[in-house]
């Protein structure tokens, strides 16, 4: 398997930095920004685009390194109604696929957005759990007015460009698990659209990554290696959380008004490095339902644990993803 690391967490440093970090982790793959939520600090978008700079001599920056380029990654929400997030995301995502292909990647990570939930509407309106038909009247429209267009348009886009793009199933999107997966790619048609298979946002739902990758099969396109532990305090506060708190000092902006909340204070969960939420032993059983798909899949590290720093974090994480690799 071919395992790596997402830049986001390597920002602060200059790309062939980056790149050595990556091979002193002894990993041999990164997964680099394009635009959405953050800025392709490490891709020259324009430039590619415009023929500025060669494709060539990018991928050459990798190949002085002994890194593979493995995948693009666009995450945003696409279908926001706010045109300053939902048509900036879409329009970096079709930028995202272009310049893939234009660079031989193969594959683009991405999320499947969330629309408002009527018409002229200009929050975006999540409904995971539709007990009622007012809810699940508004989750089809959601779905066959804004949703599927979309998706069967990026379908064809990543077709024409030899791309495959992998959604994260993440909450506040139409996607989220499995299922809505398998709905969207049913509901569009889909050749070019299938999943990143991040366990970390599984795992609180209560759903077994393995169990979703057996179910999905040949729809994982990707992997992420990301864990959670879920703690005592879920014995309280349970696994949906609504004390979140906005930040009103520098926050991270998303795009338009929106900011990125501070985590709930003893939260019943937290994303973590590899391994302080489940052991190697899950990790070897993740990495061999992920070999039975693709023996050649990318599996990039995604270290979004505040308890640890940059670097601390990717070493702890690269520990035991190349540990549990050994023993696929």
């Amino acid at each position: 398997m071919k395992l790596g690391v997402y830049d986001a967490i390597l920002h602060d440093r200059p790309l062939p930095e980056a790149l050595r970090t990556v091979r002193s982790l002894g990993l041999t793959g990164l997964e680099v920004n394009a635009g959405g939520f953050l800025p392709p600090v490490h891709l020259p978008v324009d430039d590619l685009l415009a023929g500025r700079t060669a494709a060539e001599d990018y991928l050459g920056v990798f190949a002085a390194e002994g890194v593979e380029l493995t995948a693009l990654n666009c995450n945003g929400n696409p279908l926001h109604p706010d045109p300053r997030i939902g048509e900036a995301h879409a329009r970096d995502l079709r930028r995202t696929i272009e310049v893939a292909g234009r660079l031989g990647v193969r594959r683009v990570v991405t999320m499947s957005g969330l629309p408002a939930g009527e018409p002229g509407g200009t929050i975006p309106v999540w409904n995971p759990m539709p007990f009622e038909s007012t809810y699940s009247d508004v989750r089809d429209r959601q779905w066959s007015e804004v949703g599927v267009p979309f998706w069967r348009e990026i379908d064809a886009l990543a077709g024409e460009h030899g791309v495959k793009v992998c959604i994260e199933m993440h909450q506040f999107n139409l996607v989220f698990n499995p299922s809505t997966l398998t709905r969207l790619v049913e509901e569009t048609g889909a050749c070019s659209v299938g999943a990143e298979m991040d366990p970390s946002h599984l795992f609180w739902q209560g759903i077994d990554p393995v169990a979703a990758i057996e179910h999905l099969g040949d729809l994982v396109y990707l992997a992420a290696a990301k864990d959670t532990r879920i703690n005592d305090a879920v014995r309280v506060h349970g696994v949906l959380d609504d004390r979140h708190r906005k930040v009103t000092e520098d926050p991270v902006r998303l795009g338009g008004d929106a900011t990125l909340n501070a985590w709930p204070e003893n939260a019943g969960w937290d994303f973590v490095a590899l391994g302080k939420g489940h052991d190697q032993a899950f990790w070897t059983r993740f990495l061999r339902a992920l070999a039975k798909v693709d023996p050649d899949m990318a599996v990039n590290i995604e270290h979004e644990d505040v308890e640890l720093g940059r670097l601390e974090g990717l070493e702890v994480a690269a520990g035991v993803l190349t540990a549990a690799a050994a023993d696929v």
